[in-house]
Formats: structure tokens, C-alpha cells, sequence
């Protein structure tokens, strides 16, 4: 069944307009009587029937509410550092799939790719809409947001997680298996993952200073593309939030 997040409180009545509305009439082709999912900006999901339809504009009639929730209770903040190509575009989809809460793209020393103001704020709104349409096709409760382009000293100034990790490629003295079993309590966590080039050891030294601890990842090194979603999968698992 399809899903389309209404940015409106929740009402037995709402409104589908702009992209989606259109959409439903000239895609999906859907008509009067037919059932959708919708979920509004407070946060209610609900079981509707589309009640009129046209190009610009779907109104719907709310059914039920549907109390069960897709959001895992952890939430995971994935701060990546910037890949070239349509990797970043890839790491954000599935990570959305995943489960993850906030997405922060991170301008690196060794990243490959470099995003001045404009081009930075065109990549994050290209961005937030791969995120939208992931959060729809997972049967997500959120759009989780992706954050403008920024440093790792700033995110950590800013960053209220409980729990705050860094994948590091050298280190060898705490995996991520015992990072999360000793917080198993945490509703938080941070994930910081490097770009194709590694994590410097200013960085490094601004993510311990700003609270993250350094966990391996295994004993093979991995692409950044494949890091942060092996770090979410792991973190899931371990709190039961994969098939549990």
C-alpha cells in the first residue's frame, strides 16, 4: 500500500498536494474509494481512502489510525563523510531503509569531493528527497532529516547523542560488538564513518574530544560506502531491532 507523509497536523480530513498529488493522479492512476497510508507532520499514521482526486490536489478521508510503529527505539545519527559519485546517494538510501534517525554529511580533510555553499545546499535538497522517497517505500514513521554539509569539529559541538563512535581503521583495542554492549542502555548514538580516504588524526583527536570512542569494524577494511551500513545493521541487531 502506498504511503505519503502530509506535512499537517492529523485530521479525519487531509489534503495531498504538490509532487505526491500529482503523483497519485498521473502515475498511480488511483481513484475515488482506494486506500493509502498517510502520515502526518505530529507524527499519526493512518489507513485512508482517497475521497477526490485530481492533478495538483488528493483528498483523503482518514480510516483508522495505525498504532504500530516502524521507528526503531534506538535512534541513529550517521554522520558520513563525502563520497564521490552517486555513493553518498546509495549510503543514504539504504540507511534510511535501515532505520536511521538523522543523516550528516561531512566535509572531510581526505575526502575526494569538495562542495562549495550553493552546490553543498543543492546536494542536501537532492539528498533530503532520496531520503523522502526511501522513508515511503520502507514504510518509515519519519523523513529522516539530512543536515547541511559540515565539519566534524561542529558536529561534535552540536551532537546530543548519549552515545557517540567513530569507526576508525587502526584501531585495534575495542571492537563495536563491546562499544554498544556497554551501552546498552543508550537511546542515542552517534556513528561517524570516514570518506574514501580515511579519517585524520585531527579529526580523530576532535571526535574523542567531543566524547565518540573509536571501535573497529572487523579485521577487514571496508569501503566507506559499506561501513556506515554495516555499523547500522550491527547496531540494530544488537538492539533487537532486526527480526527480534
Amino acid at each position: 500500500m502506498h504511503r505519503f507523509f502530509i506535512p499537517r497536523p492529523y485530521a479525519e480530513t487531509m489534503e495531498i498536494d504538490g509532487v505526491d498529488a500529482r503523483h497519485i493522479y498521473t502515475v498511480l492512476k488511483m481513484k475515488p474509494g482506494e486506500k493509502v497510508q498517510i502520515v502526518s507532520d505530529d507524527g499519526v499514521t493512518a489507513l485512508a481512502e482517497i475521497a477526490e482526486t485530481a492533478p495538483g490536489r488528493t483528498v483523503v478521508r482518514c480510516l483508522e489510525v495505525i498504532a504500530e510503529s516502524h521507528e526503531p527505539a534506538v535512534k541513529i545519527t550517521l554522520a558520513q563523510g563525502l563520497v564521490k559519485g552517486e555513493k553518498m546517494d546509495f549510503i543514504i538510501q539504504k540507511a534510511v531503509e535501515l532505520g536511521v534517525s538523522r543523516i550528516v554529511p561531512l566535509a572531510m580533510e581526505h575526502s575526494v569531493v569538495r562542495y562549495d555553499g550553493v552546490k553543498a545546499a543543492k546536494k542536501c535538497e537532492r539528498w533530503q528527497k532520496i531520503a523522502e522517497s526511501a522513508a515511503k517505500q520502507s514504510k518509515r514513521d519519519i523523513i529522516p532529516a539530512v543536515a547541511e554539509v559540515t565539519t566534524i569539529t561542529k558536529l561534535m559541538e552540536s551532537c546530543e547523542c548519549a552515545t557517540k563512535i567513530i569507526a576508525y581503521e587502526c584501531e585495534d583495542k575495542q571492537g563495536l560488538k563491546e562499544a554498544l554492549r556497554a551501552n546498552k542502555e543508550a537511546e542515542s548514538i552517534l556513528v561517524i564513518i570516514g570518506p574514501e580516504g580515511g579519517i585524520s588524526e585531527a579529526e580523530l583527536n576532535a571526535a574523542r574530544t567531543g566524547g565518540a570512542v573509536p571501535v573497529s569494524l572487523g579485521r577487514r577494511i571496508l569501503r566507506a560506502e559499506t561501513a556506515g551500513l554495516t555499523a547500522l545493521a550491527a547496531i540494530l541487531y544488537e538492539f533487537d531491532e532486526l527480526g527480534g
